[in-house]
């Protein structure tokens, strides 16, 4: 009977295998197909994740571009239609026509001609910047009246020591002055004939910020340096001169070489020495030696007691050459060495000389009056003028 029994429950386990192996793969087959079905979802959600992600990439391109082009071309319309102008008179696009870019106004002055696009009149005034002219080194304002005025204060306003137990004394009054520097028109008048200007691969602007540029520059030059204050720029040599001993202001101090129209042949670089400390410790930290080419060629030869030259060209790409470890600024309107002139001027130009300037450049288009030529006839407003006669020392090539 117990052997009897033994094999049925080893038969009944025999059968219950095949089930419960049935009941794993069911399981399986379950699980792969529910995991199947989750990898399809996870991949559609995925697809409408990048769908969701290019559609904000695009809306978010689409806002931001106009504000950039918006940012960029903003002159745009302003130099088109200018070029319009330019090339053939056609003033319709210009007029009502008002952009602000940079904190100058384009807007039109039919009367005194159309300002030009930002682009060029910066290209102009970098061109300035750069010339050989005191605008290298002096201090330069933009303003939006016919005048300038500066303020210097000639006096020292006192100082005193006190104690517990001593009254203050009344210290002294500073006395003020005024140097009003007018602003003068400045033109030029380029011209091109209309064949040229028809030419579509001519720069018409690039042409005419070069020509303007040239002109400007030169006119510039000159009258910072020798303008006499009527109808231009007041120059650093306008004005009365006396012995440095005796200086006072309004006038500008001087020392002498010794020798009439040259440096003294025995100790020739004494001069400079002499004009050096003639300057004020104040104002020689930033002081710049001005003159012209004859001139330098004429002091880069001068050595000190033991035998060093007191010239030393810069060792950098656009660095000026330095005389006693001063910067030197190569202005061919500075006077040639001859009798009583003032050939060399040196002192801190940015504290001694201001020129004052409106931002705005117009231009003019004339095709009557040389014809077959067309005239642009540009103009700016500048002034400039000695602004601290301290700060500015003059050598004067004479005995006295």
């Amino acid at each position: 009977m117990e052997m009897t029994e033994t094999r049925s429950g080893a038969a009944d386990n025999t059968r219950a295998a095949p089930s419960a192996i049935a009941d794993v793969k069911d399981a399986m087959s379950g699980f792969l197909s529910e995991f199947n079905q989750f990898q399809d979802d996870m991949k559609v959600k995925f697809h409408k994740q990048e769908e969701r992600i290019a559609m904000l990439n695009t809306k978010m391109t689409t806002h931001s571009r106009p504000a950039l082009s918006a940012q960029i071309d903003q002159a745009a319309p302003h130099k088109k239609a200018l070029a319009s102008y330019l090339r053939n008179g056609d003033d319709d696009a210009l007029r009502g026509l008002e952009i602000e870019r940079k904190g100058m106004s384009t807007a039109v002055n039919a009367e005194g001609g159309y300002l030009v696009d930002p682009q060029t009149a910066e290209t102009i005034q970098s061109v300035l910047r750069s010339s050989a002219s005191l605008r290298a080194v002096a201090n330069i304002v933009q303003v939006e009246s016919s005048s300038f005025d500066v303020l210097i204060d000639t006096t020292d306003t006192g100082a005193g020591w006190a104690d517990e137990v001593t009254d203050t004394t009344e210290t002294g009054t500073p006395q003020i002055e005024r140097i009003s520097i007018a602003l003068h028109e400045l033109s030029a008048m380029p011209k091109a004939s209309q064949r040229l200007l028809d030419d579509a691969a001519f720069d018409i602007e690039g042409w005419l910020a070069g020509r303007i540029a040239d002109k400007f520059a030169r006119a510039e030059a000159d009258a910072f340096i020798n303008g006499d204050g009527s109808g231009r720029p007041s120059g650093v040599l306008n004005g009365f001169v006396m012995p440095n001993d005796g200086w006072s202001w309004g006038t500008l101090g001087y020392v002498v070489t010794g020798t009439a129209g040259d440096f003294d042949a025995a100790n020739p670089a004494d001069a400079i020495v002499d004009l050096v400390y003639a300057l004020g410790a104040q104002y020689r930290a930033n002081a710049t030696f001005v003159m012209n080419s004859k001139t330098a060629g004429a002091v880069r030869k001068m050595k000190d007691a033991d035998g060093r030259f007191l010239w030393a060209d810069g060792l950098a790409a656009g660095e000026p050459a330095r005389l006693m470890g001063y910067p030197v600024l190569i202005a061919e309107d500075m006077p040639d060495i001859a009798v009583d002139s003032t050939a060399i001027a040196f002192g801190d130009f940015r504290a001694g000389y201001t020129i004052a300037e409106r931002p705005e450049l117009r231009v003019l288009r004339d095709p009557f009056s040389a014809k077959p030529h067309v005239l642009f006839y540009a103009t700016k407003r500048v002034g400039g003028a000695v602004s601290d006669y301290a700060a500015i020392k003059l050598m004067k090539f004479g005995q006295a």
